[in-house]
């Protein structure tokens, strides 16, 4: 089995209401799934399901090839995992603390102090070692509750909102971690920052109300980000019914007197036809330009398609 984790047919009901509702994914060694989605989407109850804290109302998780659900020690010693906020003993230091993870994932005597050292200098926690968990920065800490996740080197590493609360420079240090830890492991990365997606993520899944929306590459998410329509400025403008009837433009909104924008089929830009009619027709051409579609357009399309249905 080529995916470290698989889940098919994932849901979650309190009473009636689907919180989490027929999810279904698969994630590959080195890469990252992002779980995107509005807060109260119902990321947070898929990653305690996708951790073994609370099990599903129906579906199936495997990791790495052990079944959640029938055999959870041996699948949960494959897991990591960080909540939204970190399992911390913060009257403990950071040593203390990471001792005490590796006792708890069971990692033998002889290989502890080497877990412990290894997962100190991979998370840049060398300088804090001897402090106080609860005297440290809130980057800080967030490393040390990354670092708890990856002692044991698990197969799958989840992490719910990581970025969550931190300021910009922290914020930049925990991407470059959580790169740094995709490399060797897989990683479902929940978030409801958009470049964060962007910036770390493999694959993207978009879900709202627990429903899946969107599921496909981080590149399919850029080619939906790809310009679909112009902006056109026509000083003697021809009758939008004759715009309309241009090849491949799929619909016309008039602006101003002058002025349209013009959605047209992504693989058949009609700028060339545009620009010929203007001249032969003498429509007046002053200004055609495509428009860029950010990530934030595209969610926003997502999320509301879904609210229209």
């Amino acid at each position: 089995m080529s995916e470290l984790l698989y889940a098919k047919g994932l849901s979650r009901f309190y009473g009636e209401q689907a919180v989490v509702k027929e999810l279904n994914f698969s994630v590959k060694k080195g890469e990252v799934l992002g779980f995107l989605g509005p807060n109260g989407a119902g990321k947070s109850t898929t990653m305690k399901m996708l951790s073994g804290n609370l099990s599903p109302s129906q579906g199936e998780i495997i990791i790495n090839g052990y079944d959640l659900l029938a055999e959870p020690k041996q699948a949960k010693a494959h897991i990591g995992y960080l909540p939204e906020t970190p399992p911390l003993y913060k009257e403990l230091t950071v040593a203390e603390f990471l001792s005490f993870s590796a006792d708890i994932n069971k990692i033998p005597r002889s290989a502890k102090k080497k877990a412990v050292e290894s997962v100190i200098e991979r998370c840049g926690l060398t300088e804090v070692t001897k402090r106080l968990i609860g005297n440290l920065s809130k980057g800080f800490q967030q490393r040390v509750g990354i670092a708890q996740a990856i002692i044991h080197s698990p197969a799958v590493v989840i992490l719910d909102e990581p970025t969550s609360g931190l300021d910009p420079i922290q914020i930049r240090e925990i991407r470059q971690l959580i790169r740094d830890i995709a490399n060797e492991h897989s990683v479902i990365l929940s978030t409801h920052i958009l470049p964060e997606v962007q910036m770390l993520c493999d694959q993207v899944q978009i879900i709202n109300k627990g429903q899946l929306l969107f599921s496909d590459t981080i590149a399919g998410l850029r080619q939906q980000m790809q310009s679909s329509s112009l902006l056109v400025t026509l000083l003697a403008p021809p009758d939008v019914s004759i715009l309309t009837a241009l090849p491949a433009v799929n619909l016309v909104e008039q602006i101003s007197p002058s002025q349209f924008r013009i959605h047209y089929s992504p693989d058949n830009d009609p700028s060339e036809a545009i620009v010929s009619l203007s001249v032969t027709q003498q429509w007046q051409l002053r200004h055609l330009s495509s428009e860029q579609h950010s990530l934030e357009d595209v969610f926003m399309k997502i999320i509301q398609n879904e609210q229209e249905h």
